[in-house]
Order: structure tokens, then C-alpha cells, then sequence
């Protein structure tokens, strides 16, 4: 059913009120899945990305990171959880048949399946470059052997979008497939819960595939396809999704600053620390860094969905920026609150282990900066 995009939004920020934010420091606190934000979401806004022909709201990068934004801000374990729902949810509507449809996107539209991705491999160093083997079984069935790592949503989901090498024989090299595995299929193992520095509740597990058997309905497009979905699908979907939730954790840490100041008075009852000019100089420029950076976050989902030339450096720019932005806003929130903020109870404690993945999820920060430099140089973003 569609639901205008300023509606969505709104709906997301009443759900990252009333849900999200009372429960974001004991996600935190005690490292686990962030079920009820997760459900409320996924109940009223699990179909935003799904074709409006299949039940969904037919919204697009855009609404990724708008309800990114309004969600990071009260939890970015819950945010990241949802994003990567979002975006296997639009991997699996870019070239589903009616079989998909009815069995995948109907159900995500009516907030009653939970999808994620399921693309990185140990050791490979790139999301794009799967190991994992998928064969024939028969006619109709498709066998998959091998690991995934970092698996948002990880023992959670419904099912789980899984890149893997082309099971045609005769398949050249390099040439890789994309299928969606349901969480009941015999042969998926779960590794150890996730143990995070921050992000602790986004359950990023590992999962071995055992010889996992699947239908050859759960195979996504044609063999080979995989490496258009990364890069069509999957890499403005994710990239908005974290840059979208890195702003929400930015945005959070601006308003953590501003609030102190307007609370606190100097030492001995004397004037409010808001009158300060160097600490009004201070926030003003957190205020322009969060601005700046939503700008071009926007800008950059506005330009992939029109297909302007300007897309790629801008979405590869998006979560780089954002991840230099959530880091160094938190840490002049934390020099402003001083002592208080550093409190292992405070929340800024939080947002400061939360900004640091943005860093690390992949794509990398440095990655990103080559990218956009060949793209702006018409050079080619993988090498060979």
C-alpha cells in the first residue's frame, strides 16, 4: 500500500520514539537483537522499498535514508538491522518473477517476512568476490556450500540474500549468481553470537552453508547476474542504508551537545555555558558538518534515482563523509559535555562506539575515496 514518502518518514520517527529510543542503551548494554524495534518497523515499514504491484510502498533510495536518518538517531543497532532488510528486500524486487513475488515481496509488504543480506565471505576482502559453491541438485534444486560472515539480522531473518560462484559448468570465470535462502533450509549453521565494540546489537553473525539445498526459484535473476545486483541494487542500497543511519548517529550526538550546553552553568551558579562564545563557535561548526554531509547524503540518493552521471562518486562520497562526519561530531560532543559524557552510562559513550563501524563496515572508508576519484577519472572501479 502506498504511503506518501513524508508519511513514511513520520511514521518511522514515531516508531524511533515510542520503541527504539527507550531501548537503545539496554540493546546496547546487553548485546542483544533488537527485537521489538525490529518487528515495529518491519509490521509498518517493512515494505517501503517493494513494488506497489506486489503490496509495497514503492519507495526508493531516498526513503532508505530519510527513515536511516530518523531511525539512527534513537538506535543504530536497530537502524542498521532494518536498512540491511531494506536492501535485500530491493535485491530481491529487481528482477523477481511472480513466483518471488508471492513468495518473498508479498509477505515483506505485509510485514511478514524479515529478509538481509548475506554476502560477505571470510577472507575474500571484497563483498563482491563470493567463494561460496552453488551446484546443481538434480532438475530443480540448487546446492550451496560455503561461509558468509558478518551477516546482519544473523539467526533472525526469514531469509537471507547469498552470493555465490555461477553453478553453470560452463560458466566462465569471475561469473557469479545471487539467490535468496529461506532460514528453515536444512544446512545453514550459525556461528557464535556477535560480540561487537559497538553496533552490539546488530547480531553480525557468521553462517555455514552445509551443503544447503534450495528450490531453483530462489535463484535471483539469470546465472551470473551477480555482479549487476551488487552493483546496481546492492551498493546504493547499503551505502544509503549505513549513511543514512551514521547521519541519525551524528544528528543524535549534535542534539546530546546542544542540550548539555543549554542545561549547564558555569562553575559557582555563574552564567549558562550557552553563552560561551567558543563554545557557541563549537557547535555551530558540528551544526554545519551534520548539515553539509545530510546534503549531500540526499543529493546523492536524488542522483542514483534519476541516473544522473553524478550518482556514483556522490553515493561512494556519502558514506565516506559520513562515517569522517558521525566520528568527529561525537567527539566534539564528548569535549563539550566534558566529564559527564564520558560517563560509561551516557550516551554519547554509545554513539562513540557506534560512529567508529562506519569505518569499518565495507565498503571501506579508503575504498570509497578510489572510487570516487575513477569515477570523476572515467577509470574502471574494479582492477583486471
Amino acid at each position: 500500500m502506498r504511503i506518501e514518502l513524508g508519511a513514511a518518514v513520520a511514521l518511522a520517527r514515531e516508531i524511533a520514539e515510542e520503541t527504539l529510543a527507550p531501548r537503545a542503551a539496554d540493546v546496547d548494554a546487553a548485546q542483544r537483537w533488537p527485537e521489538e524495534g525490529v518487528r515495529a518497523l518491519q509490521s509498518h515499514l517493512g515494505g517501503l522499498v517493494v513494488p506497489e504491484h506486489s503490496g509495497g510502498m514503492g519507495h526508493g533510495l531516498l526513503a532508505v535514508a530519510q527513515v536511516g536518518e530518523v531511525t539512527g538517531r534513537a538506535c543504530a543497532s536497530t537502524s542498521i538491522c532494518f536498512g540491511m532488510h531494506l536492501v535485500a528486500s530491493a535485491v530481491i524486487a529487481a528482477k523477481a518473477d511472480d513466483r518471488q513475488s508471492k513468495r518473498y515481496l508479498e509477505p515483506i509488504a505485509a510485514g511478514e517476512h524479515l529478509t538481509t543480506l548475506a554476502l560477505s565471505e571470510p577472507g575474500t576482502g571484497e563483498f563482491w568476490l563470493p567463494r561460496t559453491r552453488m551446484e546443481r541438485s538434480g532438475s530443480d534444486r540448487l546446492r550451496l556450500t560455503g561461509a558468509k560472515s558478518f551477516v546482519t539480522n544473523g539467526g533472525h531473518a526469514d531469509s537471507y540474500v547469498v552470493s555465490t560462484v555461477a553453478a553453470d559448468p560452463g560458466a566462465p570465470p569471475g561469473q557469479f549468481s545471487c539467490t535468496v535462502v529461506d532460514a528453515a533450509t536444512p544446512g545453514l549453521e550459525w556461528g557464535p553470537q556477535w560480540q561487537g565494540f559497538g553496533m552490539r546489537g546488530n547480531s553480525s553473525r557468521g553462517l555455514e552453508l552445509a551443503g544447503a539445498e534450495i528450490p531453483d526459484l530462489c535463484l535471483l535473476g539469470e546465472e551470473g547476474d551477480e555482479i549487476w545486483y551488487v552493483f546496481n541494487v546492492v551498493a546504493p542500497y547499503f551505502l544509503l542504508a549505513m549513511a543514512g543511519t551514521y547521519l541519525g548517529v551524528a544528528a543524535a550526538a549534535l542534539e546530546e551537545a546542544r542540550a548539555h550546553l543549554l542545561r549547564r552553568r558555569a562553575r559557582g551558579g555563574g552564567r549558562a555555558l550557552s553563552t560561551q562564545p567558543v563554545v557557541q563557535h563549537r557547535l555551530g561548526t558540528m551544526w554545519a558538518r551534520v548539515e553539509r554531509t545530510r546534503q549531500l547524503i540526499y543529493h546523492a540518493a536524488v542522483a542514483a534515482e534519476s541516473g544522473s552521471p553524478e550518482a556514483l562518486p556522490a553515493l561512494a562520497s556519502a558514506k565516506a563523509e559520513v562515517a569522517d562526519a558521525a566520528e568527529a561530531t561525537v567527539g566534539d560532543a564528548l569535549t563539550l559535555a566534558g566529564g559527564v559524557g564520558y560517563g560509561e552510562d551516557s550516551t554519547l559513550h554509545r554513539l562513540l562506539r557506534d560512529a567508529r563501524a562506519a569505518h569499518v563496515m565495507s565498503p571501506v572508508t579508503d575504498l570509497l575515496r578510489v572510487w570516487t576519484g575513477r569515477a570523476l577519472l572515467d577509470e574502471p572501479l574494479l582492477e583486471g
